[in-house]
């Protein structure tokens, strides 16, 4: 990836940019040794926000530790951490006492237990057991999917802010001026232990009107806005390694390339003409089309195409399978229907997950430059040393 990303906007947070609004010091919870990052909904962009603030403490010198108390969406046969957890401590290189484990993982198994009186564990007190062994300056608790998750097990993220006193930090999906009511809602649920938020994926025609409307308004309901990140597309891709696996696809050439990344989906079910113009308006997409449809897996080969998923399982012609070779696009077969393999494609892109490198390059790069690390260390009464490096 290259070394900068450049982007049109500079919001809050950025060189240059005077806060105009100061956050109330008795608002601040009696520690702040712990922070909780939230969210309102799943899939909002917790675990990058994790990574783009480990990325920038470090740099201000701070020893950091991190753990996710709550995992869920969890595969019940492994006894391994959550796949999130596990990738965010290779990344980030953590030592085991750097590392808290999960505490919980949600799934039909845990809360079934729960409910026959299987599992009576007092896990508030749990967590404040397994943190009470750290050294760092900060630890940054990934919270559960929304703010009522791990309820039954008294761990939603109200209920453990209040059990560790954290502050926490909420991570909203931006998608419309209709979200600032689950942000006025979460402050009403969580108090003074809110202390800030981070407004993600905000699309680019919309970035003034939540800069210059949305932010003011938070900020006089005490809801500090420390960083407003641009929608970027890479963040929303997926690999083609991904999608092999989600459609249990058959990869008929370059599966070299299948860590190529996909940021748009199209249907190839027009005739060649049409193809043609609707491929031009796209870019690094994947093309769904017929195994038959010779004419389309051409046209979409000439296009920015990262991969071809053909559908019937009708193989295609030798000179399609030479072309891609030579174009270095995977070409997939599935044993679906077209409608069947669009939903399934959709179902990826709407639950992306930050496990390929270039994204995390690229979230550490997007929180640099639109979220305020020094006023929330300032919230956090944290004193931080830049480092020398």
């Amino acid at each position: 990836m290259n070394e900068k990303l450049h982007f049109k906007h500079r919001i809050w947070g950025t060189p240059g940019y005077t806060a105009k609004y100061e956050l109330r010091s008795d608002r601040v919870p009696t520690s702040a040794k712990y922070l909780l990052i939230g969210s309102t909904e799943a899939y909002s962009g917790k675990s990058a926000t994790v990574l783009g603030l480990f990325h920038q403490l470090q740099r201000k010198g701070l020893d950091i530790a991190y753990g996710k108390p709550v995992g869920s969406n969890f595969d019940e046969d492994r006894q391994v951490e959550e796949a999130d957890v596990e990738f965010i401590r290779q990344i980030l290189n953590l030592p085991s006492g750097r590392l808290f484990p999960t505490l919980l993982n949600l799934n039909a198994s845990t809360v079934e237990k729960r409910l026959r009186g299987g599992d009576t564990t007092n896990y508030q007190q749990a967590a404040k057991q397994y943190l009470q062994k750290t050294g760092s300056d900060l630890v940054l608790l990934e919270g559960a999917g929304n703010l009522a998750e791990g309820v039954l097990f008294d761990l939603s993220l109200p209920q453990v802010a209040q059990a560790i006193d954290a502050a926490v930090l909420l991570v909203v999906r931006y998608k419309s001026v209709l979200s600032i009511e689950a942000l006025v809602a979460a402050k009403q649920k969580l108090g003074n232990s809110l202390i800030g938020v981070l407004l993600n994926d905000i699309p680019s025609d919309q970035l003034e009107f939540a800069n210059n409307q949305l932010r003011p308004f938070l900020e006089q309901q005490n809801i500090p806005v420390l960083g407003m990140l641009p929608k970027n597309a890479l963040l929303r891709s997926v690999s083609v390694a991904e999608l092999v696996k989600q459609l249990q696809a058959e990869v008929l050439c370059r599966r070299d390339r299948t860590n190529l990344m996909v940021e748009s989906l199209a249907i190839g079910a027009m005739n060649v003409n049409s193809a043609l113009k609707y491929f031009r308006k796209r870019r690094n997409m994947a093309v769904v089309t017929g195994g038959d449809r010779v004419e389309i897996q051409l046209a979409a080969l000439e296009s920015s195409t990262q991969c071809l998923i053909l559908t019937g399982q009708l193989p295609p012609p030798d000179f399609i399978l030479n072309k891609a070779e030579e174009l270095e696009i995977p070409i997939l077969s599935v044993d679906l229907d077209t409608l069947s393999t669009v939903e399934i494609v959709d179902r990826a892109f709407g639950q992306v997950r930050l496990h390929e490198p270039i994204k995390v390059e690229c979230i550490r790069l997007l929180m640099q430059e639109h979220f305020d690390i020094d006023r929330l260390l300032s919230i956090l009464k944290i004193d931080a040393a830049v480092a020398l490096s």
